[in-house]
């Protein structure tokens, strides 16, 4: 177990160092918001030490990241993207619960600024850490509000994943997003080299047969408050999702109807397979 676990962190460091020597090589300009991004959950998953006995520690509790941003539609560009789900502050929680130290009152701040400043390693963001006692002050508001405040969005129920068929760079994934994607790698890429997407649930990029049979954009969850339920989409896949329930098969058709799931539902991308479990709320 110590050889397949060193195996497949060695596998996904070759894949980040893949990822960022492609970052290198694409053409001069601009990086979009999304490889933006990536490039902070990077910058704190750089700072995770080893604390002995296999684990591992964040030293930090702030986060202070600047974005070069001139103008207002750049600064709603990168606004949209950090809140979309999962937003920057859910990635960077994420990637560090993967490394083994989930973090505890950890804050993350967001500024814009014009141009980069002096000793930044980057042009376009830069990512400073702090270690700090006092906790985050609370926003002072600006007046009563006129009428009552709208009621606050249930957040989703935590997901738990496992993979039953294939082989991906976890065993079991734990998530409470309003969206969830499945495909075959990580970072998906265009024809540009543009990161288009980033898998929660990454299948191996490999030669293994099955593995093949899901594409790189294959499906994705997502909550629906109303139903107070999860559905299943497929994103234009080559071979297709379905949902296994009650030793019948149900089809997932592309496009925007999807599938409602149930307990005990499994998810097929391809002849990969998926085992969901949803907390019941209470």
């Amino acid at each position: 177990m110590n050889i397949l676990a060193k195996a497949r962190e060695l596998e996904a460091k070759l894949a980040r160092t893949v990822d960022r020597a492609a970052a290198r090589v694409t053409p001069d300009g601009p990086r979009e918001p999304l490889e933006i991004a990536h490039a902070v959950v990077e910058a704190v998953e750089r700072e995770v030490q080893p604390a002995g006995r296999g684990r591992h520690l964040f030293p930090f509790n702030r986060i202070q990241v600047s974005v070069v941003a001139p103008s207002k539609q750049a600064r709603a560009r990168f606004e949209a993207t950090f809140a979309m789900e999962p937003t920057l502050t859910q990635r960077i929680h994420t990637r560090l619960e993967t490394a083994g130290c989930a973090p505890t009152g950890l804050g993350v701040r967001v500024e814009y600024v014009d141009a980069a400043g002096n000793g930044w390693t980057a042009s376009d963001v830069h990512v400073d850490f702090d270690r700090v006692d006092e906790p985050l002050p609370e926003p002072v508001a600006a007046a009563e509000p006129a009428t009552a405040p709208a009621p606050v969005e249930e957040p989703p129920p935590a997901v738990e994943i496992e993979i039953a068929a294939g082989e991906a760079e976890q065993q079991t994934y734990s998530f409470q997003f309003a969206r969830i994607d499945f495909g075959r790698c990580t970072h998906v890429r265009d024809s540009r080299n543009q990161l288009v997407r980033t898998n929660h649930v990454a299948f191996a990029d490999t030669d293994i047969a099955l593995n093949r049979t899901v594409s790189r954009r294959h499906a994705h969850l997502e909550y629906a408050p109303a139903e107070k339920a999860y559905r299943v989409y497929d994103d234009g896949s080559e071979q297709g999702t379905a949902v296994s329930r009650g030793g019948r098969t149900i089809v997932v058709p592309p496009g925007a109807r999807g599938v409602r799931l149930q307990p005990g539902d499994e998810i097929l991308l391809g002849n990969a397979r998926l085992r969901v479990k949803m907390s019941a709320r209470t």
